[in-house]
């Protein structure tokens, strides 16, 4: 077992990077009347870890007990009948699943598959918990069409279910739906926050941990703990005894972005723009977030254009990412921001123009898409 699985905290007492909003969730809980909830912070501060720990205080162990089921639902949207496949993780209290997987339909997700699990109110012995917990996942993913359908279940089923809601950003979420959750922000935890963490895991694994070892994973973490414990984990793999000096391993896909930016660089033309294409489907393909890839290849980027053209870079940089949020289909939009950086750097010459007009033309079919 990885040991961000094997060393992550299963209660609210043993929360370390959180401690505040464990001690808050707990007073929460012991006044049984959990509202709905809205967990949003970056990517690896812990939310899910704060939700299951937080399951584990309200319904005890059994939450643990999970199972998982691809479950296929047939949908009546009218005129013509809807299947979906959902993967969903469930327990007898609670069911845990990614609506924004279904994409365009996501909407039927919410008024239809939500609704069923909501009106089935669970059973419970004891008379406290008279209700079932929906935890979704990257709601702010969500179309303004699922949000809106969401706020009314929310509202018509708040007596046989409570919905624990998590995202990235709060303002992708709609007004109408924040403000029917109380709203709990999950910072990145700070430096010093993962440095105890990692000596915590280096204590449990009976590691020796040479100075300064704990404290350069931290800083090259860039404040992600979920990413800090397992490049921790890599180094005791790659060589342990610990040294002073041990090189910390890259992330794989953060070299081959590096790789994609120098390719752009050392040529501009549609072989070589096909060429990055192909290298961009690989890392999508291995769930590395859209959104993620372009802020990265930015960056590289601009560690080697020229000063007057960073300015422009940063500005289509934004103007793509807004678009992917848009659109449907990420590539088209990273690969229109690849293009785009291949007319930015070259020269206004006439022996360019056969390529400047063929990259135009690319832009003209994918920009809308």
């Amino acid at each position: 077992m990885l040991w961000v699985d094997k060393y992550r905290p299963r209660t609210l007492d043993k929360i370390i990077a959180h401690e505040e909003i464990a001690q808050n969730l707990k007073k929460l809980v012991s006044e049984h009347d959990c509202p709905h909830l809205l967990f949003y912070g970056p990517t690896g501060s812990g939310k899910k870890t704060l939700v299951m720990a937080l399951l584990k205080q309200m319904f005890g162990p059994g939450v643990e007990k999970v199972k998982l089921e691809n479950k296929m639902w047939k949908i009546d949207a009218g005129t013509r009948t809807i299947e979906l496949e959902l993967t969903m993780l469930s327990s007898t209290h609670h069911v845990e699943m990614n609506p924004s997987d279904a994409g365009f339909q996501d909407r039927y997700i919410v008024q239809e598959i939500i609704k069923e699990m909501a009106r089935n109110r669970p059973v419970d012995t004891k008379g406290k918990k008279g209700f079932k917990v929906l935890v979704l996942n990257e709601v702010d993913k969500l179309s303004r069409e699922a949000q809106h359908s969401l706020r009314r279940t929310m509202e018509k089923y708040s007596a046989s279910c409570r919905l624990i809601l998590c995202c990235n950003s709060s303002s992708k979420v709609t007004e109408a739906v924040r403000s029917r959750c109380l709203n709990i922000r999950v910072n990145a935890p700070t430096e010093e926050q993962i440095i105890k963490v990692l000596e915590f895991i280096g204590k449990k694994e009976n590691l020796q941990l040479p100075p300064g070892l704990t404290a350069r994973i931290a800083a090259q973490s860039n404040r992600n703990l979920r990413r800090a414990i397992l490049s921790f984990e890599t180094c005791r793999v790659q060589q342990y005894p610990f040294t002073i000096n041990q090189a910390l391993p890259p992330l794989d896909w953060e070299q081959y972005v590096s790789e994609i930016a120098s390719d752009i660089m050392k040529e501009q033309s549609p072989k070589r723009l096909f060429s990055v294409r192909g290298k961009i489907y690989e890392l999508l393909v291995n769930c590395i977030p859209p959104e993620i890839i372009l802020k990265k290849l930015l960056s590289e980027l601009l560690k080697k254009l020229d000063s007057e053209l960073k300015h422009e870079v940063c500005h289509w940089a934004a103007y793509y990412e807004h678009r992917m949020r848009l659109g449907q289909k990420a590539i088209f939009h990273i690969e229109a921001f690849v293009a785009n950086q291949s007319l930015v750097q070259m020269e206004p010459v006439s022996s360019f123009d056969h390529l400047k007009d063929s990259l135009c033309a690319s832009f003209s079919r994918i920009s809308y898409v």
